[in-house]
């Protein structure tokens, strides 16, 4: 009886063990969880919104112009931010009354995303191959690329893709 019992605690013991292990490696190269802890993103993403991210997202494909990313903070890399992909590797940015231009463009970047008005004159960036200019959705309330020591963030910077956010209400991140 005594034998049964043991088995039995050692089988759950196994499942216990083998689930920890799992999701501890699910969560150290898979998916990762990221906070927003600022208005910068708003109204995509509010403050106090959870994210799960895609680790491998860019495994095998680049970032593409618009898609929001998980990085670490090129002034402190212990800091995780989200923002979003505005200039690409080799591309020059300019900002000209809150209005972005790609290349020289006559027409502004045109985003959706953005929230209000943005205003300022910022640029040019020659944005350097392996890095990435990014900015909030909210420009006037948003620390982003145009005001950071090192402006651009790396591709090993980025560390992941948000999928999904939850918390204040489940939203696929566009």
């Amino acid at each position: 009886m005594k034998s049964n019992i043991k088995k039995e605690l050692i089988t759950y013991l196994k499942i216990i063990v083998a689930g920890v292990v799992i999701a501890v490696l699910l969560n150290k190269f898979v998916i990762i969880n990221a906070d927003i802890t600022s208005e910068s993103m708003k109204n995509t993403l509010q403050k106090g919104d959870k994210l799960i991210g895609f680790r491998l997202a860019y495994l095998f494909s680049e970032p593409e112009r618009g898609d929001v990313i998980i990085f670490r903070y090129p002034d402190d890399e212990e800091t995780l931010l989200v923002k979003r992909i505005i200039g690409l590797p080799g591309e020059m940015v300019i900002i000209e009354d809150g209005k972005v231009y790609i290349n020289g463009s006559e027409e502004p970047l045109y985003e959706p995303y953005v929230l209000g008005t943005p205003t300022g004159d910022f640029g040019p960036y020659l944005i350097p191959a392996g890095c990435y200019f990014v900015l909030g959705d909210n420009r006037n309330n948003s620390k982003d690329s145009r005001y950071w020591h090192n402006t651009y963030v790396t591709e090993k910077q980025i560390v992941a893709k948000p999928l999904f956010g939850y918390y204040k209400g489940f939203k696929i991140i566009e």
